[in-house]
């Protein structure tokens, strides 16, 4: 492969293309299903599912077939088939669903509003995971273009990943045949630690959601008539959650919700600590000034990847402040997010907490632990010679530097399921999600320059893979 006709090819695509099509994709609230369990009469998932499609048909690429695949109830999937030069099969992964709104954003910048600044492109769900269909197709293009060979290739862009992929098993066996054995997996959903080199992503912790209700009350009644009389619903709350996180260092108490960390994980955190150095922390936007956590980049990065946290991402039984009367209130429920590390049983952690929540129930209360969902984590396989070689050698063709191994803290379900069906595929897991992209929260960002780098790089790991037994 010629890379400065790579280079130029993936760049015009983009500029020319992919980058207006994604400001067209970043207008359409096509939320979630967890989000909008309407989103089957609000039509967004179906036109943002047409919009991919319609750009896939226009791309020149040898025999291509492109389908939009149905089951009723269930969000569409593009799956895209692309004959190669070998039997051999590379399945290309991304999804189309996005996170919700949040609240937040910058003054000139809005979720459904592209905006183009500093080589940034800001709103929802460009960089998650919006790209995905785009770079998979010009990495593919970019190798034709040149006349070089590749394997068969299966692109399957899903529209439930943020919901956790809950409609993507069915698919799986509807498209089993078509799909086959992949021996290499490439998912562009993930992390990068910076914006200067190829990430490829070992591990990805797994996740249990739940909802955690306590009640004193069926009715809220006057605080000081019931003040010292009747627990505080939100204390019981507070009490509970002792139970299961440490309130001085955020460290989770139960031991089943912690696994080994295997040696190669724990060096490949210590390499990327020494390349990240204290952005592993300062890439957030922190509210004080200075922020030094007492912990090392490493530690914060072993946290953040191997280690289980807990996070309360909602309430609800609390009134706004403008209709916080002197009530005591009957019930407090907190939304809970357990990330966990990537080899442990969801399911045995949903028990672990829900008996650490549930069981001596705190004097004149009810309290239940509803388990929402529970996704596993996933573990890379080791690393093939041939895709490190090629990674290396991608990295240092487009970015200039050597690629990078790093964990990361979050969830795609897809890779856990494909980890199991398919234990002897190799991985190449990486994304555009850098330092202050921010997804899921405000003035979330697609880094476009990185956008070109990494199509580029994965042109490059596809020749590699198919001419790597010559």
């Amino acid at each position: 492969m010629d890379n400065s006709k790579t280079e130029q090819f993936v760049n015009d695509i983009w500029d020319d293309s992919i980058i207006p099509e994604l400001c067209e994709y970043i207008k359409i609230p096509n939320k979630s299903p967890m989000f909008d369990p309407d989103w089957e009469q609000h039509g967004h998932m179906e036109k943002a599912v047409l919009m991919l499609e319609d750009w896939a048909r226009q791309q020149p690429i040898k025999d291509m077939q492109v389908e939009v695949v149905r089951i009723e109830g269930r969000t569409p999937v593009l799956f895209i088939d692309i004959p190669g030069d070998s039997d051999e099969v590379v399945l290309l992964y991304g999804h189309y669903d996005k996170q919700p709104e949040m609240v937040g954003w910058a003054a000139d910048l809005d979720p459904w509003k592209p905006v183009i600044k500093d080589g940034k492109l800001y709103g929802r769900g460009g960089a998650d995971d919006g790209y995905a269909t785009f770079g998979s197709l010009t990495a593919i293009r970019a190798l034709q273009e040149q006349g070089i060979p590749h394997a068969h290739c299966v692109v399957l862009i899903e529209g439930c990943e943020e919901s956790g992929s809950f409609d993507l098993p069915f698919y799986i066996d509807k498209l089993q045949d078509r799909i086959g054995s992949p021996d290499l997996v490439v998912c562009l959903d993930a992390e990068c630690g910076n914006y200067d080199q190829l990430w490829c992503t070992t591990s990805l912790r797994g996740n249990l959601t739940g909802t955690l209700r306590a009640d004193v009350l069926t009715e809220g009644v006057h605080s000081g008539g019931a003040g010292g009389i009747v627990p505080s619903s939100f204390r019981i709350l507070r009490k509970l959650l002792s139970r299961v996180e440490d309130e001085d260092t955020g460290r989770l108490k139960p031991a089943g919700l912690f696994v080994d960390i295997p040696e190669q994980r724990t060096e490949q955190a210590a390499k990327a600590a020494e390349t990240l150095g204290d952005s592993v922390y300062r890439k957030y936007p922190w509210a004080v000034q200075s922020p030094e956590p007492s912990e090392s980049p490493y530690e914060l990065l072993l946290n953040n990847t191997w280690r289980p946290t807990l996070t309360v991402t909602g309430a609800d039984g609390l009134p706004s402040m403008v209709d916080a009367g002197n009530v005591q209130l009957p019930y407090n429920t907190l939304k809970l997010s357990f990330r966990l590390p990537p080899t442990l049983d969801a399911d045995a952690a949903a028990s672990t907490v829900k008996d650490a929540l549930e069981t001596d129930v705190p004097p004149l209360s009810k309290v239940e632990f509803k388990v929402d969902s529970t996704m596993a984590g996933w573990n890379a396989p080791p690393v093939a010679d041939w895709l490190a070689e090629s990674m290396q050698k991608a990295s240092a063709a487009f970015f200039g530097k050597p690629s990078m191994y790093m964990g990361t803290g979050g969830t795609i379900p897809f890779m856990g399921m494909l980890g199991e069906k398919f234990p002897d595929a190799q991985f190449l897991v990486t994304g555009l999600l850098g330092p202050n992209s921010n997804a899921h929260g405000p003035n979330e960002f697609l880094h476009i320059a990185t956008g070109k780098r990494l199509t580029s790089c994965v042109a490059q790991v596809l020749e590699d893979h198919f001419t790597r037994n010559d």
